[in-house]
C-alpha cells in the first residue's frame, strides 16, 4: 500500500546535510527505500523554509544546493489557504487545552506543518519528524526511523 509521507525539518535537514555521518545516512537510506517502494515523499514548504533560513543564515552554501537538488527530485507541498486556516485553528486550539507548541509570538511551524498535513484530506498520510511530540496531538507523526512501509 503506497502512502503519503511528508519530511518535517528534521528529516529534511538530515538527507540534505553535506555531512556524511551514520544518522544522515541512516535517515537518506531510509527515504530512498521509501521512495524505491513507490511511497509518495512529500517536502512541505514550512519545512523547506524552516532548513533554508537556518542554511542561508549560517551561509551553508554546499547545504543549500543540496537541498535545491533533494526539492526537484519529490513533490513540494506549497503552503496555501486551508493549511493557513487549519494552522490558526490548531494554534488557537493548543493554547486552549493549555498545550501550546510554541511562544505565543512565534509563528508556530509545527501548527503550519500540521495545517499542511491536515489540508491532503489524507489521515493515513504520514508526517516523519525528530519532534512526535508536539506534532502528534493534531496529526498522524512519528519518528522517520519508525516509519516502515511495504512497497506496492
Amino acid at each position: 500500500m503506497s502512502r503519503v509521507i511528508l519530511l518535517d525539518t528534521g528529516p529534511l535537514g538530515m538527507v540534505t546535510n553535506p555531512s556524511s555521518n551514520p544518522k544522515n545516512l541512516a535517515c537518506t537510506t531510509w527515504l530512498l527505500e521509501l521512495a524505491r517502494a513507490k511511497h509518495q515523499i512529500l517536502i512541505p514548504e514550512i519545512a523547506d523554509y524552516e532548513l533554508r533560513r537556518e542554511l542561508l543564515r549560517a551561509n551553508k552554501v554546499n547545504g543549500l544546493a543540496r537541498l535545491e537538488q533533494f526539492i526537484s527530485r519529490f513533490e513540494f507541498l506549497p503552503i496555501n489557504t486551508i493549511a493557513m486556516q487549519h494552522a490558526a485553528a490548531n494554534w488557537a486550539k493548543a493554547r486552549q487545552i493549555g498545550q501550546p507548541t510554541a511562544d505565543d509570538a512565534a509563528l508556530d511551524g509545527d501548527m503550519i506543518l500540521v495545517g499542511q498535513w491536515q489540508s491532503l484530506n489524507d489521515p493515513e498520510a504520514i508526517i516523519a519528524t525528530t519532534n512526535v511530540q508536539h506534532i502528534s496531538r493534531f496529526a498522524r507523526a512519528m519518528l522517520w526511523e519508525n516509519i516502515i512501509l511495504e512497497s506496492e
